[in-house]
């Protein structure tokens, strides 16, 4: 359980990070950023689900 809770902080970091990037990338015309830290920000919400799906499917099993 502890490696699963570490993998969640990390995706939270990187969301974060992706979220930042966007930001950045806004403010400057740099619209590739932007699309990066779409792109990758998804993929981190995607595992993030799937995560959370697993945890709640262990937790019910007795």
């Amino acid at each position: 359980m502890g490696k699963k809770l570490a993998l969640n902080v990390l995706y939270n970091i990187g969301i974060f990070v992706c979220l930042a990037l966007a930001y950045y990338g806004f403010k400057q015309p740099r619209y590739e950023f932007v699309a990066g830290a779409i792109f990758i920000g998804a993929v981190f919400v995607i595992l993030k689900i799937r995560l959370i799906k697993e945890v709640r499917n262990t937790q019910k099993k007795p």
